[in-house]
């Protein structure tokens, strides 16, 4: 049996017959990979699910952890590939089991049962189609908690739209505004237009914040951006881009635990941990355009203990 669901053909039975894999046009870099023949696309897959690790999670903002932790569950492969990922190994590399859609909603259903705040769906950009249909049965099985797509702001807006009506909470990045970088560091020059184009629709579907009585939230956007060393000025273009076009109903994430890897020798001017100096400056700045809804970061989190231990646990 399958449903129609706007451009994307979703089979109930087989994940692998998505007619957008077959010459993959998921994502903004449209590389026309056959995914469904088993090629890997840009994102380094094919159409099988990888899930690297599927565990409550306590690192994220508070009113997405809280105490009982988020239920994430880690996607290998990605379609930005960052120099400076923190999750090098699961981006660029092979890290993973293979998993059916129907095994990864019993997952979601499992981190429900261990308490999970919600289902926090990590880099899931380039498995949309598979994931959607996961959502779907765990959804018709009674997963009551809410759906968080946590995604790097390099998405199409056709495809955060697919999302439409499943996805609860969006935890996206906007890493630049600064096309330049964009190119040098994800090798995406186009990315500050497709996070405006993606960033819209997750409000359209998500305009106001919304939290239960424990203060988790249920309904929302939350932006992160994650401030790089020499780049306060990018960090503050995309500070006014989100504020300014949607204040308040926006929650704004500024984080400063960049960390500075052995790889990044080629990169020399990003080569180091962010300044607590430029980091205050954000700071100050976002504080002086009035934002209040948002989460800043205490004390050195620039650490490689803050990287979770890919070894399949959960799933």
């Amino acid at each position: 049996m399958r449903k129609r669901t706007g451009k994307m053909l979703i089979s109930e039975n087989d994940h692998s017959t998505n007619p957008l894999m077959e010459h993959c046009e998921l994502c903004p870099r449209k590389c026309g990979a056959e995914r469904n023949a088993g090629k890997k696309g840009v994102c380094g897959v094919s159409s099988d699910i990888y899930v690297a690790r599927a565990a409550l999670h306590f690192w994220e903002e508070p009113c997405i952890s809280g105490t009982n932790g988020s239920g994430a569950v880690f996607f290998s492969g990605c379609t930005l590939k960052c120099v400076f990922c923190q999750n090098y190994e699961l981006s660029h590399g092979e890290n993973g089991k293979k998993v059916s859609t129907g095994r990864l909603a019993e997952i979601f259903l499992e981190l429900e049962a261990k308490g999970a705040n919600n289902i926090n769906l990590v880099t899931p950009d380039h498995y949309i189609p598979e994931i959607k249909e996961s959502m779907i049965s765990a959804r018709n099985q009674g997963l009551k908690i809410p759906y968080v797509i946590n995604c790097s702001g390099y998405e199409t807006f056709e495809l955060i739209h697919e999302l439409d009506g499943l996805a609860d909470i969006y935890l996206d990045d906007f890493k630049y505004m600064d096309s330049e970088k964009a190119g040098r560091y994800s090798g995406a020059f186009d990315y500050p237009e497709r996070a405006k184009e993606s960033l819209a629709e997750m409000m359209c579907q998500c305009p106001r914040p919304m939290f239960d009585e424990k203060g988790i939230m249920q309904k929302g956007v939350i932006v992160r951006h994650l401030l790089m060393p020499g780049m306060v000025r990018n960090a503050k273009a995309v500070v006014d881009y989100v504020y300014d076009n949607y204040g308040d109903n926006v929650y704004l994430s500024l984080m400063h635990q960049f960390t500075p890897f052995e790889r990044l020798q080629k990169y020399p001017e990003i080569n180091r941990k962010v300044t607590h100096r430029e980091y205050e400056r954000l700071i100050d700045y976002a504080m002086e355009k009035g934002i209040t809804n948002a989460f800043i970061q205490d004390g050195s989190v620039a650490k490689d203990s803050f990287i979770p231990d890919w070894n399949g646990e959960g799933v």
